[in-house]
């Protein structure tokens, strides 16, 4: 014991304070960015299913997997802002896929410089802080990729048991949390490389037959655990939507012999602008000179890390049929890695990295003070802005809404309410629901996505003596309000439209999030017109 703190007081020192560092970062002001669409979207769910438990598996309706979902509902208890709550489980799961590429790295080179610097990098970079602060299920994902990754790579070396159980554990998280998970299950045997083989003249042996078979038999067990979780999934009744909606999102294999670069060389193209954009750029440089400074002298362990998160990437880029940052987040810690390893270099190169890890810092820092405080204003990729903060996607307004609705409703509680929102499902209804949850007598309902008319349903509540409320879009709203009888209380702008991709001073239209409220002239608007 006193030798082990001798060796290791420095390190578990450093490393607590990046896991310090890596929570602020993700923690402080964790509202700042507006709800995003999934986020509402999953917070909803978590709610219902919290309500009502023969609900559990509601997430299956859209084909999507329920552990995010399930996992936000203890926060739930805890915290009253039900997105805070969700996007504080994706703090902690990024702390999970911290101390992950942690002990990766370590087991991996025996570098306790090298784990911490990868450490460091995932703790400040803006890519793992922005998407470590949403609740979102990729964080998650990330996280149980990287302990997959982990202990499949300790039952390569090990051929113990209790590893690959372990292993399994984790790939079955991952494949309760989203489908991509899958490139966990196929990449798995690669870790087999660093499996001490026997050594014999012969390329078949008996020895080697005996290892490859212990070696299968031991991920046959991690294959088992992880496909067993997800069959759980399987007591939901609408289990099959999940391949259903995958072919939404996914090419089939025939694509890849009908346009083979088409959208593979674009998205390669827009990944490598995301890692530029929010690695950020010097990150791009570390990984290249770590992937070519130690191919020779450790051939297995750059290979294995580059095929974890090079395979994925390129065929996500082939086959799928969007692309968004997020999509290739579960990469970004083998990556991570990758660019930490050219602080193993020594000489003269050495004064120009420790230069480089400066600029990465200040970069980073700069970054994420913008993420934090001021997000209209940071650097975000062409498609991440637009989706989260500027289109119908971004819920900026959304609860400043439900407060004023809910002081309404206090002030006059024997009334009626009914809140008509864009849209039937997503960032309007279940942002507003999310907030107004406890309201029972609180009616949220969408009445359209294009607005040419003021729905007759809220015009029929406003007759019945309800309070009533209209929340749209402005890119989406079409017809007069005033001729419909609509009182405008509140308007929320959003972000500034960006024209171009690099160039964020040149501003375009900016949408708006419009909150009305059906007045009596409305009732009168409507029988004039019949």
């Amino acid at each position: 014991m006193i030798r082990f703190v001798k060796e290791w007081n420095k390190t578990v020192l450093v490393g607590f304070t990046i896991i310090i560092l890596a929570f602020v970062l993700r923690l402080y002001n964790l509202n700042s960015l507006p709800i995003f669409v999934d986020e509402a979207i999953y917070v909803r769910w978590a709610q219902v299913m919290r309500a009502e438990q023969t609900l559990r598996f509601l997430p299956l309706s859209d084909g999507k997997q329920p552990l995010f979902m399930w996992s936000i509902i203890p926060f739930l208890k805890i915290f009253s802002d039900p997105l805070f709550a969700g996007r504080f489980l994706s703090v902690l799961t990024g702390i999970g896929t911290l101390v992950g590429i942690f002990v990766s790295s370590f087991y991996l080179f025996r570098s306790k410089k090298v784990a911490l610097i990868a450490s460091f990098i995932y703790a400040i970079s803006p890519f793992s802080v922005f998407f470590d602060r949403m609740a979102l299920v990729d964080s998650m994902l990330t996280m149980f990729g990287v302990w997959t990754f982990f202990f499949g790579v300790l039952t390569a070396r090990t051929l113990k048991l209790d590893f690959a159980m372990l292993a399994g554990f984790a790939l079955g998280g991952a494949m309760l949390t989203k489908s991509p998970a899958l490139f966990f299950a196929i990449l798995l045997p690669t870790t087999w490389i660093l499996s001490d083989w026997p050594k014999t003249k012969a390329l078949i042996s008996k020895k080697r037959i005996v290892h490859l078979i212990k070696l299968a038999l031991l991920f046959l067990v991690t294959f088992l655990i992880g496909y067993g979780f997800f069959n759980i999934l399987r007591l939901g009744p609408e289990f099959h939507m999940i391949a259903l909606r995958n072919k939404d999102y996914v090419y089939p294999l025939g694509h890849l012999l009908q346009r083979p670069l088409d959208p593979l060389l674009p998205f390669l193209d827009r990944i490598l602008e995301y890692f530029w954009i929010l690695g950020p750029s010097v990150l791009v440089v570390f990984i290249a000179l770590g992937f070519l400074f130690n191919i020779k002298k450790r051939p297995k362990e750059i290979i294995l890390l580059a095929v974890w998160a090079m395979l994925p990437i390129v065929v996500i880029s082939e086959f799928s049929k969007t692309m968004t940052t997020r999509y290739i987040y579960f990469t970004a810690p083998f990556l991570m890695i990758l660019g930490a390893l050219i602080f193993f270099w020594r000489g003269k190169w050495e004064k120009l990295l420790t230069v480089g890890l400066i600029v990465f810092i200040f970069h980073s820092f700069t970054i994420n003070r913008l993420i934090l405080t001021d997000v209209e204003n940071a650097p975000l990729p062409r498609s991440e802005r637009s989706g989260y903060l500027e289109e119908w996607t971004a819920g900026t307004g959304i609860k400043e809404v439900a407060e004023f609705l809910r002081e309404e409703k206090t002030r006059e509680p024997d009334k009626g309410m009914v809140v008509g929102t864009e849209g039937f499902f997503g960032t309007l209804p279940d942002g507003l629901q999310i907030y107004l949850n406890d309201l029972t007598d609180v009616i949220v309902i969408g009445v359209g996505v294009i607005m040419t008319e003021l729905h007759p349903s809220l015009i029929e509540s406003k007759q019945a003596g309800n309070k009533t409320y209209l929340v749209v879009n402005s890119s989406r709203f079409k017809f007069d309000a005033e001729e419909a009888g609509l009182e405008l209380l509140a308007a929320y702008p959003k972000a500034f439209r960006a024209q171009d991709t690099h160039e964020y001073s040149l501003h375009g239209p900016r949408d708006t999030l419009y909150f009305f409220e059906v007045t009596e002239e409305a009732i009168s608007s409507k029988s004039g017109q019949l």
